[in-house]
């Protein structure tokens, strides 16, 4: 492989590339588009994370609309698409485990994904993607990310050669104290929630690592960031939620705000007349309607709904969970004002999280029920594209203070769909209230317990009327002044499209490496 003394090694537990099921939401995709990214930047770049046969999870549901999870096998084109370059053994539980390490190569960058060849409870460990049945399991699939990772490194790229090393969110956070060099680390925190700083029983690192801690349990965020050199946050807002979070790491904290991949994520025809200047409001009308028809075919492949040109169309599509507030759109719907509005719903919940289990069920349960409802619930990053791509305007509801950053309303505007957000993560940078999409709620910069904390509902219930009453301008909007909804989806490309681009991104993580 690749020798060179600038080689950027960024380590993840979660990596959405074009195919294959080795991701399970954001942080994944945000990963694959650094990917695509670096190479069409000839950065040499190698991206490590693990190899899961069996994916995250699907569903099928049962006749209550129960949703039924099942594993997600990886599809024969994507493990065709890999290539073994080398196998070596790592210790793990007192015992030696042999591992492959097998590349995607995209010019010059690298996906890397670690396989345990056996024994069988080694294997288990990377079955699926933040799937586990106990803490042990959990701490050991990520004490094997780092080790092989470690190993990976030593023996094909050589630490001689590396730039940087960048840490994905905490569960990359072993590998400093695998790897035992001071300094040559940085952390990427990419949510202020909680499922983001996993802690484990000091015990545990006592006998797979010889490390005898003084807390109990050990947060993983606490040790990456205390031996990163530099700690990033993903948007401005997340910066300043994160000072009360960790302030005693502050002093070595900076942002930079997430992007997406143009080429990945733009629709081609809208690039071509963005990059050339002739995007004017007639063209992109026109190429609006061919995305349409496009979302219009994928909805109709899952029911019959009657549409025509004015029907307007609000997509909610994200992972199912609470801090996301699908219920914000669920109520929308429930409340029966907009029969003639069709309604795109997507996203799936982790296994385990019963909140979103739920409001799988709920989407089901409205897809069933209401004409103009269409549920996608096996939503993945070639679904997002055509629904980001083909509707009206994109609801972005996160609870304020709990989205990093989020990337779907990027995606959505770029292709000249304007966003309904709430005054969160990234979208307060990006989003002029009226001009390129519609901001509601509270800036709120703390983080405030969904569950217990009271001012939550109120919080909710001060939101959710701000949210309809913006849904309710949007709608007139669109039936009254075609031309001025359209404007507004051309500004949300204008002022969108060099500030979340990618490049401007890895430009920011990688300043010797990336000019111009």
């Amino acid at each position: 492989m690749m020798s060179d003394p600038a080689v950027v090694v960024s380590i993840t537990p979660d990596l959405a590339l074009d195919l294959g099921y080795t991701y399970a939401g954001g942080l994944g995709v945000l990963e694959g588009d650094k990917f695509y990214g670096a190479s069409r930047l000839g950065i040499n770049y190698y991206v490590i994370t693990l190899l899961y046969r069996n994916g995250y999870v699907e569903y099928e549901f049962d006749d209550k609309d129960n949703p039924i999870p099942k594993p997600q096998p990886q599809p024969r084109e994507f493990l065709n698409s890999l290539r073994l370059v080398d196998t070596f053994n790592v210790e793990l539980r007192g015992c030696g485990v042999e591992v492959n390490a097998w590349d995607y190569n995209v010019g010059t960058a690298h996906a890397v994904f670690l396989e345990p060849r056996g024994p069988e409870w080694a294997l288990k460990l990377v079955d699926r993607i933040y799937i586990e049945d106990t803490i042990e399991e959990k701490f050991l699939k990520y004490v094997f990310l780092a080790r092989g990772a470690v190993e990976f490194i030593r023996r094909n790229i050589g630490l001689e050669n590396v730039r940087y090393i960048d840490l994905q969110e905490a569960y990359a956070a072993m590998v400093p104290i695998i790897l035992k060099i001071p300094g040559r680390y940085r952390l990427i925190i990419h949510t202020p929630g909680p499922w983001g700083h996993p802690s484990f029983p000091n015990e545990l690192f006592r006998r797979e690592t010889g490390y005898q801690f003084i807390e109990n349990p050990v947060v993983l965020t606490s040790v990456g960031a205390a031996m990163a050199y530099e700690v990033f946050m993903v948007s401005a807002k997340h910066f300043d939620i994160m000072r009360k979070v960790i302030p005693q790491f502050m002093d070595k904290a900076r942002f930079v705000t997430n992007g997406v991949n143009i080429e990945r994520w733009m629709d081609p025809e809208i690039r071509l007349h963005y990059e050339r200047g002739s995007l004017t409001p007639d063209v992109l009308k026109s190429i609006r309607g061919r995305l349409r028809k496009e979302l219009l075919s994928l909805i109709k492949s899952r029911k019959d709904v009657n549409v025509n040109d004015d029907t307007l169309i609000i997509a909610w599509a994200r992972r199912m969970t609470l801090y996301k507030r699908p219920y914000f759109i669920s109520r929308l719907i429930e409340e029966g004002d907009y029969r003639d509005v069709l309604f795109v719903l997507g996203g799936k919940a982790h296994p385990m999280d019963k909140d979103g289990l739920n409001y799988m069920r709920k989407f089901r349960e409205l897809h069933r029920k209401f004409n103009n409802v269409v549920y996608i619930h096996d939503y993945d990053v070639e679904k997002a594209k055509i629904i980001l791509k083909g509707s009206d305007v994109l609801a972005f509801t996160p609870f304020p203070g709990w989205e990093a950053s989020g990337t779907s309303f990027m995606k959505a505007a770029i292709n000249g769909v304007p966003s309904i957000a709430s005054r969160d993560g990234a979208a307060v940078e990006l989003i002029v209230d009226g001009v390129n999409g519609w901001l509601f709620g509270e800036d709120v910069r703390e983080l405030i317990d969904m569950n217990n904390d009271p001012r939550s509902k109120e919080i909710d219930e001060r939101e959710y009327e701000e949210f309809k009453a913006r849904f309710a301008q949007v709608y007139d909007l669109f039936n009254s002044d075609r031309e001025k909804f359209h404007l507004i989806g051309l500004s949300a490309i204008l002022s969108f499209a060099s500030r979340v681009d990618i490049r401007r991104v890895l430009r920011e993580y990688y300043p010797d490496l990336v000019r111009g």
